[in-house]
């Protein structure tokens, strides 16, 4: 099979290349390393690129910028894809208010580009969009909440396992990434309940792993790890560091990614992280590290929120256990937190 893969050096777009690569399939990777423009040197992904090239003979990498709709058109026509898996983002709530042009013109018009070239070359492909928690807003900071001494938690029993799908996207707060993500996620959908293309929305928790170039703006376990490593000072915003997100490793991403691709379905949506098992508040993650690490963590806090942030958040997986029963969690937060090192200690080492 050609799987056409966006964002094919990032944290997600990697891992999904070196699963299908190592199952025989042809990759096709697209990325033009628009993060390093984004974050700067720490967010530079080219060695992910070397690395895939090295690895796997049945990479082959085509430096495309997704919101060029001509160039697009003529990648699907001369690829002729038969599974597309987008991963390619401006990831960045933060960074969104900057660069609102650049945001939404990738977020949103790239997703469009990508989709409406599925439409026309390809069909019968399975689409396979990464989405984001975000497209809820911060309408999850109404559910009431209970504090615990290290971690805020849901105090609604209707929310004991997390967020469901059927959670509303209206009427809050959600930066502008979520926004043209949430612009994505809606016309991902329509696609396949429209013209019955067969897609879906994976609405990601925090998606981590070794392999992902954290920065301040974007990578919450990445760069606390990277932080630890190398006694850069952290800085936790408001909520007293109580603040919960779940966690899932790209792995286990990659693994729904290909229960859907052989079971594809129209227009779907999927809570897609850590769930409840997976999850973590800072406070809690600055223990984890410094148990596998040995380093004390070094940090500020700053009583100031990000705005439209989680205080609490973690997914129901319900959806995608029932639909897709042979995919479950299989990396659990403590190997999360060894492998997130000694990536981290490897790359540092370099």
């Amino acid at each position: 099979m050609v799987i056409l893969v966006t964002g094919s050096n990032g944290l997600i777009g990697t891992e999904v290349c070196e699963y299908f690569a190592s199952r025989g399939h042809t990759i096709v990777g697209v990325d033009n390393n628009q993060r390093a423009e984004f974050f700067g040197e720490g967010g530079d992904t080219t060695w992910n690129r070397r690395r895939l090239n090295e690895k796997h003979a049945d990479y082959h990498h085509v430096e495309l910028d997704i919101r060029n709709r001509d160039e697009v058109e003529g990648t699907f026509q001369e690829i002729e894809p038969e599974a597309i898996v987008h991963t390619a983002a401006q990831p960045s709530h933060d960074l969104a208010a900057q660069i609102p042009y650049d945001d939404f013109d990738v977020n949103a018009v790239g997703t469009l580009n990508l989709l409406e070239s599925t439409r026309q070359y390809v069909p019968e492909a399975p689409f396979v969009h990464l989405s984001t928690n975000k497209v809820y807003g911060d309408a999850p900071n109404r559910i009431p909440l209970v504090e615990l001494e290290t971690r805020w938690e849901y105090e609604d029993p209707d929310y004991k396992e997390g967020i469901p799908e059927s959670f509303t996207i209206d009427q809050s707060k959600h930066s502008l990434f979520g926004a043209s993500k949430a612009a994505a996620d809606l016309m991902v959908q329509e696609y396949g309940n429209y013209f019955g293309l067969q897609t879906c929305c994976l609405r990601g928790g925090c998606l981590t792993g070794p392999n992902h170039a954290g920065v301040e703006l974007h990578g919450f376990l990445s760069y606390l790890v990277k932080c630890n490593l190398t006694k850069e000072k952290y800085t936790i915003f408001g909520y007293k560091g109580k603040q919960v997100r779940d966690n899932i490793h790209s792995y286990d991403v990659s693994r729904f990614v290909d229960e859907f691709i052989k079971d594809p379905r129209c227009g779907e949506v999927y809570n897609i992280g850590g769930g409840k098992g997976n999850s973590c508040s800072i406070l809690e993650a600055f223990e984890q590290v410094e148990e596998v690490t040995g380093n004390e963590m070094v940090y500020d806090y700053d009583e100031e929120n990000r705005s439209g942030d989680h205080i609490c958040y973690y997914s129901d997986l319900g959806k995608a256990k029932t639909h897709y029963p042979e995919w479950d969690i299989t990396v659990d937060l403590d190997q999360i937190f060894k492998e997130i090192v000694e990536g981290w200690e490897e790359r540092l080492s370099g």
